[in-house]
């Protein structure tokens, strides 16, 4: 027995229960290996001059026994000497394929393993692990063997070609720990299809399929079972029989690697269903490349449908991260800005990884993959916005709210990345415009971007107020969900132009509307620190009252303050009640204020509340404003 040439205990116990978060990626780190093993015979076929040795004759072979509980990876690959054993195996973290790459000129090799503890993670579900190996052009065959940090045994053996076998014995069950799925067809072909489905070389396995024999014979005359004849009996068909079939179990060529010609029809649409679970196509396909800094290949997807849990804690955004055909990981969100996060798709790229290969270790190299894949997806958009129009404001109402919230989140910081994306609905046309479009239509004279804030397009239509900004000939965006406000305020301007609430501008014909002091007085006495203020208005149309506010603090923001959890003491918009001065209602205050205290005390809660409701506030007292309704009536 000999020992491992490091602290084996220690550094073994490391590789198996710390650098590996989930135990199946023992397969992929396994298949890699082997794949690299043939990557390394390629080549010195390529550069020797070997002949014989086409990438057609190479394969990686997968058997499994359930009585024996034993899992063999099978490669015709490069194969490995005694000595290479002793110094690949018997000292841990000492990648062969790292030294390979860095032996040879071209630094370009598409060799998978790096760091030479991929091989150990064999352990965290076999409790021996065989390795019977040839090398190309040897004569003798070795068999390397362990059961751990005890250490290793390396001894003569036979093998009649080259390439490498390793055998693990799987580990006993014990309570919930179970490791007899390992030995499961059908889990072996998830974790191919998961990890290593675009490995170059075909990985084959024997899989059980059922078969039926011809149909029996019915009678001496008749052979055929499609005959006409006429018999007393009918055709039978014999039990179905258990037949084990060789198949390949990876695709071997990623969609996204295919050229034009290459690629069949519709490969893309039925790519993204089939590896995203969704039963419509995608509504955009993105594929884009890079060379550079950072080479990648990407294949991105934009949904038709909002995920089922979209907005909810448990969505969780990402891409699918591939190096030299593993998948390195299912999720990696940092190749993604939030804003962007309903984007699904893969990316291809020789990122370095870590002692694990399950994360990125350098961020740089990401941020690069970000940045161009941030641009790429914002200029697709930008062409679907001009281009289909009725496709964006698809996706526009399933996902336009990310890119607001894009906005909001960062304090205006992606601005500039996302205004030109942003649309509203206009409170002219009822249809969706850009910024731009407000713009490019606003009446002469105009200074500022107008915007109302409601539950819907026609709640905001239906403002006091507004339709004396329209007859103005101003357009208002109807912002009509809890954020829009908040993107706006952001926002602060789009080019020269302010945003402003439709409240704000003064259509000019309020002056010399000035209210009663005595009428204000005693109004501000009845709803005392409801409001700080009440004023006339005579732009209120054929509306008797308006709420409006003062300050930052609109009353659409204190709506969704005021719907947020675990708020003690919610913010409190300004709030100013403006009464319409043309009214009957102002006229009747009048006449009450001097001679009826508690009708006017009435009236004025109940225009207070009414204007509540019109705002969409709470009434604080429903049953109290119907009675006071009823005392005025009578």
């Amino acid at each position: 027995m000999k020992k491992f040439k490091t602290e084996s205990k220690r550094m073994l116990d490391l590789v198996i229960n710390s650098i590996y978060t989930n135990r199946e990626i023992f397969l992929r780190e396994l298949l890699s290996n082997a794949s690299d093993a043939i990557d390394k015979l390629y080549y010195k076929g390529l550069t020797e001059g070997l002949t014989g040795l086409t990438r057609d004759d190479f394969y990686i072979k997968i058997d499994l026994d359930k009585d024996n509980r034993t899992l063999k990876i099978t490669d015709n690959g490069i194969g490995m000497t005694s000595e290479e054993l002793e110094n690949n195996l018997g000292t841990i973290a000492k990648s062969g394929s790292f030294d390979f790459k860095n032996g040879n000129e071209n630094k370009d090799i598409d060799i998978i393993g790096q760091f030479g503890v991929g091989f150990y993670s064999a352990f965290m579900v076999a409790k021996r692990v065989e390795v019977l190996s040839k090398a190309y052009g040897n004569d003798k065959a070795y068999l390397w063997a362990s059961e751990g940090a005890d250490g290793y045994e390396v001894t003569e053996s036979q093998k009649e070609t080259c390439g490498t076998e390793i055998t693990l014995y799987l580990k006993d069950d014990e309570g919930e720990e179970s490791y007899k799925e390992f030995v499961e067809e059908y889990k072996i072909k998830d974790l191919v299809k998961k990890y290593s489905d675009y490995i170059r070389y075909p990985i084959k396995m024997l899989v059980t399929t059922y078969e039926y024999d011809d149909k029996e014979d019915c009678c001496d005359e008749c052979h055929d079972e499609t005959c006409e004849h006429e018999h007393e009996h009918e055709h039978k068909h014999s039990e179905p029989k258990e037949v084990k079939k060789e198949q390949v179990l990876n695709s071997m060529t990623p969609v996204w690697r295919k050229t034009k010609a290459e690629l069949k029809e519709n490969e893309y649409e039925n790519f993204y269903k089939d590896e995203f679970y969704d039963a419509q196509n995608p509504l955009k396909c993105i594929y884009t490349s890079a060379e550079g800094a950072v080479d990648y290949k990407a294949l991105l997807f934009i949904p038709k449908t909002i995920p089922y849990n979209y907005y909810s804690k448990n969505y969780e955004k990402g891409l699918k991260l591939y190096t030299a055909g593993v998948m390195i990981t299912d999720k990696c969100s940092d190749l993604l800005p939030d804003y962007f996060n309903f984007v699904k798709g893969i990316v291809d790229s020789e990122v370095t990884l870590n002692i694990s290969r399950e994360t990125v270790q350098q961020n740089r190299q990401l941020k690069a993959i970000k940045n161009s894949l941030e641009k790429k997806i914002k200029s697709e958009l930008l062409s679907m916005q001009k281009n289909e129009r009725d496709k964006y404001e698809e996706f526009f109402d399933n996902f336009g709210l990310s890119l607001k919230y894009g906005i909001y989140s960062s304090f205006g910081m992606n601005n500039d990345n996302l205004v030109d994306l942003i649309m509203f609905k206009s409170a002219k046309s009822g249809k969706y415009v850009t910024f731009q479009e407000y713009v490019d239509n606003m009446s002469e004279g105009q200074k500022s971007i107008y915007y109302a804030t409601g539950k819907t397009v026609e709640a905001c239509k239906a403002l006091p107020k507004l339709e004396a900004v329209l007859d103005k000939g101003y357009d208002v965006l109807c912002l009509t969900e809890d954020v829009d406000e908040f993107c706006v305020k952001m926002l602060v301007k789009y080019k020269d132009f302010e945003f402003k609430s439709y409240e704000t501008e003064d259509v000019g014909s309020d002056v010399g509307a000035e209210i009663d002091k005595d009428v204000e007085t005693a109004v501000m006495e009845v709803l005392k620190d409801k409001i700080v203020k009440v004023k006339l208005s005579q732009n209120l149309k054929n509306h008797p009252v308006s709420l409006t506010s003062e300050g930052d603090l609109s009353i659409e923001m204190e709506k969704v303050f005021a719907k947020m959890p675990n708020v003690n003491q919610p913010m409190k918009a300004k709030k100013v009640l403006e009464i319409n001065a043309n009214h009957p209602v102002y006229a009747k205050l009048s006449e009450l204020c001097n001679s009826d205290k508690e009708k006017f005390n009435d009236l004025v809660s109940v225009l207070f509340d009414q204007a509540c409701l019109i705002s969409g506030l709470e009434v604080e007292d429903i049953t109290g404003l119907t009675d006071k309704i009823f005392n005025l009536i009578v």
